[in-house]
């Protein structure tokens, strides 16, 4: 399914987040262009309905001038004839106060297209309802807006595809100014026909820009599935292709990098492992068959036959020591191997591996020489004794005769230290990163000889390193070497 792709995923949210920004963005321009257009409308016909208001204004309404009635003498003049202080007066009826044939100034009429159909036009009521005057441009049916409340604010509306403003006066007579606005309703039509055609161009300009971009981002990713697929077919040395090492694309290929090296290291690791064990395990299987096939090949003497069975046993007990040296290393790589955490004198464990060793030195007349201050860990006890009974073995082992070994404890910077340091050939500069692999033996042919496996250092590392420490090697041929073992220290 392509929803499962990151590309389309990624393309489908920017057609979203696109069609939002442009979908808000037209309807917000739509309605401001529609809005201000509206606002220049209603000004204009605003000031029609003012024009028409200061000439209604203007006129008294019908009947007398307010403040003097037909009968009431003139300033400082006597009582008319006929007036309310004459016998048999009668009042005249209330004014009526309606607008009778109004008449428009030149002025007033040019605002309103009289002789243009379809322009502006103009309707007058008086406050009974009655149409007073109107337009005679034949652009709409006058009709008499309801009024909206006691004010005389000037008020809009649309009716039927046209545009009105209108007022009431104090007296209550209405007075309205409109126009068409057809063509207006046209041009804001043709305005939102532009806003889609130009937001469907950006969408497809912003798709396709977006397309690119995503191809382009996601690119080193599928260099690295590329490369992770040949490596997965065999083609350990293939790494990917940074061009960007700076890019969080191009960090992660450089960790991934640095992890298929490792993983090729690993298996040309556990490859030569593997060698080194089967021919570990064929050299004593061979003698096994061999010394079994000579002896069953004719009849022997009793001693003949112990002989044999004595060189099996060795063959045998050498097969035994080296599986169990494998199962350890496999148990540590498995994080299985089972590490007591107890407070211990580490000085007193050196002192007793120092004891043990010391008659092994001595046969060779090698020195053991032990400056062991205090100092206390946390840790198992049985499996830190392994690791200096393996380091002053090698010491004895690659010593020249009547040399000397240094062994020490002493607490550095928070932590424990145990040191072995021997008087004799030293390690290659080429090989001291090697020395703590399995299998690896500085003088295979004598090593081999002697009954050696070249495990016991890959043991010590792996014990230090499950107590969280270090094990580490300095050497200079013909002077010696020295060994260091980097523990927490107890408080």
């Amino acid at each position: 399914m392509f929803t499962k792709s990151i590309r389309w995923r990624l393309q489908l949210w920017q057609a979203f987040l696109l069609m939002l920004v442009l979908s808000g963005f037209g309807f917000t321009a739509y309605q401001l262009h529609r809005l201000n257009r509206f606002r220049q409308i209603d000004e204009e016909l605003e000031r029609r309905v003012v024009a028409l208001a200061d000439e209604v204004r203007g006129r008294p309404p019908f009947g007398p001038p307010p403040g003097r009635g037909p009968f009431d003498p003139g300033p400082g003049g006597p009582p008319r004839r006929g007036g309310p202080d004459f016998p048999g007066f009668h009042p005249p009826p209330e004014p009526r106060f309606e607008l009778r044939n109004v008449v428009l100034s030149a002025g007033t009429l040019s605002l309103f297209e009289e002789t243009v159909p379809n322009g502006f036009y103009y309707g007058i009521w008086s406050r009974s309802g009655t149409l007073v005057k109107g337009s005679t441009n034949g652009a709409v049916a006058l009709e008499r807006p309801a009024r909206p409340g006691a004010g005389t604010r000037i008020n809009t509306q649309t009716r039927a595809g046209y545009r009105e403003a209108f007022q009431f006066t104090e007296l209550g007579d209405c007075l309205l100014a409109g126009r068409p606005i057809q063509a207006d309703l046209r041009a804001m039509r043709r305005f939102a026909g532009w806003l889609l055609a130009a937001g469907g161009g950006v969408l497809a300009l912003g798709l396709g820009g977006g397309w690119v971009l995503a191809s382009r981002a996601l690119q080193p990713v599928a260099d690295i599935s590329a490369a992770a697929t040949r490596i997965s077919a065999g083609h350990l040395s293939e790494r990917i292709n940074v061009a960007e090492t700076d890019s969080e694309l191009g960090r992660l290929a450089g960790v991934l990098n640095s992890t298929f090296a490792r993983l090729e290291a690993a298996f040309a690791q556990q490859k030569q492992f593997t060698a080194d064990a089967s021919h570990e395990l064929r050299t004593p299987i061979a003698v096994i068959l061999s010394e079994a096939q000579t002896t069953l090949a004719r009849e022997r003497k009793a001693a003949e036959y112990r002989e044999t069975i004595e060189v099996c046993l060795a063959a045998a007990q050498r097969m035994r020591r080296l599986t169990q040296s494998l199962l350890e290393l496999a148990r540590f790589d498995a994080g299985q191997a089972e590490i007591a955490r107890t407070p211990l004198a580490l000085d007193e464990v050196v002192r007793t591996c120092a004891d043990l060793i010391r008659p092994l030195a001595e046969a060779r007349g090698i020195r053991v020489l032990a400056e062991l201050a205090p100092v206390t860990t946390v840790g198992d006890a049985d499996r830190l004794s392994q690791v200096v009974m393996n380091l002053l073995s090698n010491a004895v082992h690659y010593n020249r005769e009547q040399g000397e070994i240094r062994i020490s404890t002493a607490r550095e910077n928070g932590t424990a230290v145990v040191r072995v340091a021997d008087t004799g050939r030293g390690i290659p500069p080429e090989d001291v990163p090697r020395v703590f692999e399995r299998f690896y033996r500085g003088d295979r042919a004598r090593s081999r000889a002697e009954g050696r496996q070249g495990l016991g250092l890959a043991i010590a590392k792996a014990v230090v390193d499950a107590h969280g420490g270090s094990l580490e090697v300095s050497s200079q041929p013909g002077v010696g070497s020295v060994f260091t073992v980097r523990l927490s220290a107890a408080v």
